[in-house]
């Protein structure tokens, strides 16, 4: 008998939530005086229009139930991480330490944010560094962005047309792989061959699942966003996958399109056995982040 395969975390579920209204602490005067200490080194003028109507929500509030949805079972979690681009609502107390209550356990918590639409990415690199430990066997992302920016920003941002909260359940299982990369991208024929080398590794049958930013090209490849200029675009071939293998996640949500999409399309790809490439381009930053998951329940 060979001997056991190595245990790794793999993404067991996937839950999405689009919270409607707001949360009363967009009212709250400390938010004001939070956003104004925030923007004043950078001379920015506060939004009082939104302020003085109460806008947004807070992640808390967005990630509660959906914390108490995914984790029924009542298993322990041992971390849990939110990540986010969008600023939340809730000014002085961490959301994250707030969340763990919802969780089963005392989970290790703290918040992962400034790393634009790779921060999601990052947080499950941290999970599988943190689960190699062996001090972690049950790792919780939560992914929230919310539509509301209480101050005008110094260039055009991308803002959600929704609020949303997403969270992945990462559980400890015999052969399981969850692998994240990330690199700066310097050229954009690198970033290429890093997505295209990913999709051949995993080989025929491989689900691809782009987020905002990269576009499927039936001429060419995956290629950056038609926003960007044509000489930043990033053109992968996906034929190795296959072209019913790849998504693209709908517009709308920069932070968490790509997320929501592999909540509605994971359980069916892992019930037909496929690994699963997910990858993302931060433009702001020039990050090119790739998220590889093999095997797993």
């Amino acid at each position: 008998m060979g001997a056991a395969s190595a245990a790794g975390l793999v993404v067991t579920r996937v839950v999405v939530g689009y919270p409607d209204g707001r949360s009363e602490t967009s009212l709250d005067p400390d938010l004001r005086v939070f956003v104004s200490d925030l923007v004043r080194p950078y001379g920015l003028p506060l939004r009082e229009d939104l302020l003085a109507e109460g806008v947004g929500h807070s992640y808390e509030e967005m990630a509660e139930g959906l914390l108490r949805e995914a984790l029924a079972d009542g298993r322990p979690v041992d971390l849990l991480i939110l990540a986010f681009d969008s600023p939340d609502v809730r000014p002085g107390a961490p959301s994250s330490l707030a969340l763990s209550r919802s969780c089963p356990g005392e989970p290790l918590a703290f918040a992962l944010c400034d790393q634009g639409s790779a921060a999601a990415f990052s947080a499950l690199r941290v999970a599988a560094e943190y689960h190699r430990t062996g001090a972690c066997r049950r790792a919780v992302v939560v992914l929230a962005e919310q539509t509301a920016l209480h101050y005008r920003a110094a260039e055009p941002v991308d803002l959600p047309e929704r609020h949303c909260a997403v969270v992945l359940v990462c559980d400890e299982a015999a052969g399981g792989e969850l692998m994240v990369d990330q690199i700066p991208v310097a050229d954009v024929e690198r970033a290429a061959k890093t997505v295209g080398d990913a999709v051949r590794a995993l080989g025929e049958g491989a689900a691809v699942l782009l987020g905002p930013g990269l576009v499927v090209d039936a001429d060419a490849d995956v290629c950056a966003d038609a926003d960007v200029c044509a000489d930043a675009d990033v053109r992968v071939d996906p034929s190795a996958a296959g072209a019913d293998g790849v998504v693209r996640a709908t517009g709308g949500q920069p932070f968490t399109g790509i997320w929501s999409e592999l909540a509605e399309r994971l359980p069916a790809w892992r019930a037909e056995g496929r690994p699963v490439l997910a990858a993302g381009f931060d433009r702001r930053l020039g990050v090119l982040s790739t998220l590889t998951l093999r095997a797993g329940p």
